[in-house]
This record gives C-alpha cells, sequence and structure tokens, in this order.
C-alpha cells in the first residue's frame, strides 16, 4: 500500500470518470443505443459494437468520436455546430443525441462509486480537506448527483465550466488550475488524483505537489512515464 502523508496537502483534485466512478460503462452503452439506433434509421445493417468504441471514439472529445466512426463507415455529413438539436443530421446533433442517451441509461441504470473511492473521500472529509473535481465531462454534475458524491466537493470544474471559461483541455494544466484558485489553494500544496495519461501530464505541467495515477487500465508503468509520482490500482491504498 503507497503511503500519501495527507497533511502535508491542503485540497485533493479528483478525475471522475474512471477515478471516483465507472463512468466509461455508462458512456459505452449510451453509444452503443445512439449509433445503432441511427445506423437502423438508415438501412444500414452492419452494427455499430464495442470494437467500433475502442477504435473510432474511445479518448476522443465527443464530436470527434463521432465523426471517426461515420468515416468509419463512409458517412458523411455536416460538422454542424455546438448549439444543434440533437435530432439534427449533423455530426454535433449526433453527438448532442449521444448526450441525452447518456442522461437516459444514467436515470435508468444509475451509478455507484468505487468503494475504495468512496472511502478515500470519507476519510479526507472527516480531515476537513477541500476537495474539487476536474472533469472534461459535461455530465459531471448528473454523475455526481446519481454517485451520491455531490457534498463532497466545493468546486466542480466540469466540460461546461472549461467551454464557459475557454480553459484547455487535459493535457493542458487549466482545469485543475482554476480549481485550485477556486478552492484559494496553490497548486503545490495540492493533490491530484487520475486515470489517464493526458490528466496525469496536466497535473505536473500544473506544478502540483503531488500527482497520483489510478491504474484502471492505462498501465502503470505508462502513468509513471507520464509524470505520476505514484500509481496505484484503487483509492482504498490512499487512506490516511
Amino acid at each position: 500500500m503507497e503511503s500519501v502523508d495527507w497533511t502535508k496537502y491542503r485540497a485533493a483534485l479528483f478525475d471522475l470518470d474512471g477515478v471516483l466512478t465507472p463512468t466509461t460503462d455508462i458512456h459505452m452503452l449510451a453509444w452503443s443505443r445512439m449509433f445503432n439506433d441511427y445506423l437502423t434509421q438508415r438501412g444500414i445493417a452492419e452494427p455499430y459494437t464495442d470494437d467500433d468504441y475502442f477504435a473510432y471514439v474511445d479518448g476522443k472529445p465527443r464530436y470527434e468520436g463521432v465523426a471517426s466512426f461515420l468515416t468509419s463507415r463512409a458517412i458523411e455529413l455536416p460538422a454542424g455546430d455546438a448549439s444543434d438539436p440533437a435530432t439534427a443530421d449533423t455530426v454535433a446533433g449526433l453527438g448532442n443525441r449521444k448526450n441525452e442517451y447518456f442522461n437516459q441509461v444514467l436515470a435508468s441504470e444509475g451509478i455507484e462509486p468505487y468503494p475504495g473511492s468512496a472511502q478515500l473521500l470519507d476519510a479526507l472529509a472527516a480531515r476537513e480537506l477541500p476537495m474539487a473535481v476536474v472533469s472534461s465531462s459535461r455530465n459531471a454534475e448528473a454523475v455526481l448527483d446519481a454517485a451520491g458524491l455531490a457534498d463532497y466537493f466545493e468546486v466542480v470544474v466540469d466540460g461546461n465550466v472549461s467551454r464557459a471559461l475557454d480553459l484547455a483541455g487535459k493535457p493542458e494544466p487549466e482545469g485543475f488550475l482554476h480549481a485550485a484558485r477556486e478552492l484559494g489553494v496553490d497548486p503545490a500544496d495540492a493533490v491530484v488524483l487520475e486515470d489517464a495519461i493526458s490528466g496525469v501530464q496536466a497535473g505536473q505541467a500544473g506544478g502540483f505537489g503531488l500527482v497520483i495515477g489510478v491504474d484502471r487500465g492505462a498501465g502503470h508503468q505508462a502513468l509513471l512515464d507520464a509524470g505520476a509520482d505514484l500509481v496505484v490500482a484503487g483509492c482504498e491504498e490512499l487512506l490516511p
């Protein structure tokens, strides 16, 4: 078990998907339902599969994932705009449609936090350590509410906040730096917890006091190579 002296730090900044909640499963199901409904409407027999997710969608911003998959099927659509309704036959429209499917799945299936992550949040809350979520997802607030985690966090910097403030996404550190400012702490006094290579890179680029990689599949050595100061398999390893 890794040892972290939490008394040395004044705040903890958590990524959401993959660190606090297994949200990837919901995203995968939402993508599948959206794309397969769309393909059926177009009379295309070959279904969208999990292989398509990993080949064309995983790790990409939503609209880029839509465009990548459509290209793989030689489907041409106009790019559209983020303001397009979910009914629009555009790349942006399909991306917005996926968001609606995500919220439907979240409402029907629900989500539970990783048990070790919930234990760590309880322990840090007992120490009255300020905490924030920094996520590229525009659904972060809904996920936190569904998982029963919203009350732990004084600050949430999600995709909506980043877009409104024009904050560059990970691997740039702007989201984490904004969260630290909102909590009133210096980055050197804060801990970043991330499961993604780009998130670890953002934590290091921001000069944070400790960057912890949570290995949910990215790979222990890959997270170290990206700049993690230590890597754990689950947040229970970080309990005070």
